[in-house]
């Protein structure tokens, strides 16, 4: 057994004193103590659940598209180094060969950290599409879905759909309780979203990116997911794809119960300024800017881990950002038993962190990852 002493994380969302006990891979007791009861470093020791994306493409020169072990072992082990213990990986609309790669090599791969895949096309709006190929875009196919399914062993957790398109609402209401729908993509209006809501869509793909902005006249998905309560929202703080005032806007419209960062990042995160690819497309990346040749922004090249920090450095409060960064994704993959907490019974992924929230120590099932920070 080993313990560590900080100001944790509560499963109340708030900052306490306290003290963790791992036994092997599993957190052991939770117990509070009183401020003085902690040295001065542990004082200043913040102790978090490990992040969990469940929205992000690659990083470090991979993609998970790549439909590689090596992508996928590269992924992970760069993710975890930045604190982000727990991921999702998403695809792009490609074809259904290239699909069938991707979920046969993700059922094979032993990765600790990887809980599901979150199938980001081929069911979008040619109009929307973004930085998904326009070649793969087809109509959803519940078929096609079940196959994807079984050749992933079961990992397809989220599946973006655009609701407008033939034969997506029928795929929403059939298959709801076996996927996880996720709006996106789309031109859809009010009414239609609403109905796609009804049907049994239960998330927003990157909130306010590809699809119609909310006005008074017309609120759109945008306004139909903020007046359900059931609807949670994706939302991408690397300070590229969302203004500072509207992600401090949408925390107060949403809640933070209800709102999941993500960080939409491509193989180039990690990376420096250049030519990389994205679905099959030309990306240029200078800075934090990753643009298609059309000028058309291609995922973020910033971690969640950075995003993070941006959206406490934006004005959001810290307890409300991780809130968004550990339990409300694993309610999201369906993982919250075991992850996105600091709670007796759950697996030790736990971030060790200064009040600046720059990365001391990372462990992952109750082990010390052997990780240099000096790139943090």
């Amino acid at each position: 057994m080993e313990q560590i002493k900080g100001i944790l994380y509560t499963e109340q969302f708030r900052f306490e004193p306290g003290i963790l006990t791992i036994e092997k891979d599993r957190i052991q007791a939770v117990e509070l103590c009183p401020m003085e009861d902690l040295s001065k470093e542990e004082q200043e020791t913040y102790l978090l659940p490990g992040l969990i994306d469940i929205h992000f493409h690659g990083c470090a020169g991979y993609d998970f598209c790549d439909g590689t072990k090596e992508a996928c072992e590269a992924i992970a082990s760069y993710e975890l180094q930045h604190g982000i213990t727990t991921i999702c990986p998403a695809t792009m609309t490609l074809s259904e060969e290239q699909l069938m790669k991707i979920c046969h090599t993700a059922s094979g791969v032993q990765l600790e950290s990887l809980k599901g895949i979150y199938l980001e096309g081929p069911f979008v709006s040619y109009e929307k599409r973004g930085a998904q190929n326009a070649d793969y875009i087809r109509k959803p196919d519940m078929a096609l879905l079940d196959n994807f399914q079984k050749i992933s062993g079961g990992l397809i957790k989220i599946v973006a759909i655009a609701p407008e398109e033939e034969g997506a609402m029928e795929c929403i209401s059939e298959s709801s309780e076996r996927f996880r729908f996720s709006i996106a993509h789309t031109c859809a209006d009010y009414e239609t979203a609403l109905r796609a809501i009804e049907s049994g869509a239960k998330q927003i793909t990157h909130l306010y990116n590809a699809m119609p902005p909310f006005s008074h006249r017309e609120p759109g998905v945008i306004g139909a997911a903020a007046e359900n309560d059931e609807i949670v929202v994706e939302l991408i703080c690397d300070g590229v794809h969302v203004h500072p005032s509207v992600v401090r806007s949408t925390f107060k419209l949403f809640g933070a119960d209800r709102i999941i960062l993500i960080s939409d990042s491509m193989m180039a995160t990690g990376m420096k300024d250049g030519i990389y690819a994205l679905g099959g497309q030309k990306v240029e990346v200078k800075g934090n800017l990753a643009l298609l040749e059309d000028g058309t922004i291609a995922g973020s090249v910033t971690n969640l881990y950075d995003c993070m920090r941006k959206a406490i450095e934006m004005g959001v409060a810290k307890e409300d950002v991780i809130r968004a960064t550990t339990i409300n994704p694993a309610k999201a993959i369906g993982i919250s038993a075991d992850y996105g907490s600091l709670e007796v019974g759950k697996r030790a992924d736990i971030l060790v962190t200064d009040r600046d929230f720059c990365l001391k120590k990372i462990i992952k099932y109750g082990r010390v990852e052997k990780s240099s920070f000096a790139f943090l």
